[in-house]
């Protein structure tokens, strides 16, 4: 099975062109070792030195030069919105603190869906929507691209 051992980040990826790409959700989008199939159904070993988060336009790099582009799937997830920003700064406060992903734009919140989490939502007062798109939350805010928890 060919291997993918290279990403070229979306930034850096101008003037490449990919010849098939692969569509995941936000979970299998931070791998280091998988076997995967393309949109087009060729299958490769995903194989990086270390975990990685592969963001939609990143490109993988197959070892005979081909490029895979990723693609983020469409998820079930939440929008939380407010004609009053400091409501939504209070959401992010309390999104934060039970450690949870969250795409953090001008006039709204976009998380995972969560009956809990809307709830709580709710109850602060926002309004919610339940929405389908690619998710791509706040990468962590030591340089970590993806957090999974903390330590003290």
């Amino acid at each position: 099975m060919i291997k993918g051992n290279k990403i070229i980040l979306r930034k850096l990826s101008k003037g490449l062109a990919s010849s098939d790409s692969v569509t995941l959700n936000y979970d299998n989008r931070y791998r280091r070792r998988i076997a995967m199939k393309t949109d087009g159904g060729k299958d490769f070993l995903l194989d990086l030195a270390k975990t990685t988060e592969l963001r939609s336009g990143d490109l993988i790099e197959l070892e005979d030069g081909r490029f895979i582009e990723v693609k983020a799937a469409s998820e079930k997830l939440m929008k939380a919105t407010s004609d009053e920003p400091l409501l939504i700064l209070k959401a992010a406060w309390h999104i934060g603190n039970r450690h949870l992903s969250c795409e953090i734009q001008m006039d709204n919140l976009i998380l995972r869906f969560d009956h809990v989490i809307l709830q709580m939502l709710e109850n602060l007062g926002l309004t919610l929507e339940v929405i389908n798109q690619p998710f791509n939350p706040e990468g962590g805010a030591y340089g970590d691209t993806r957090t999974t928890g903390h330590q003290h």
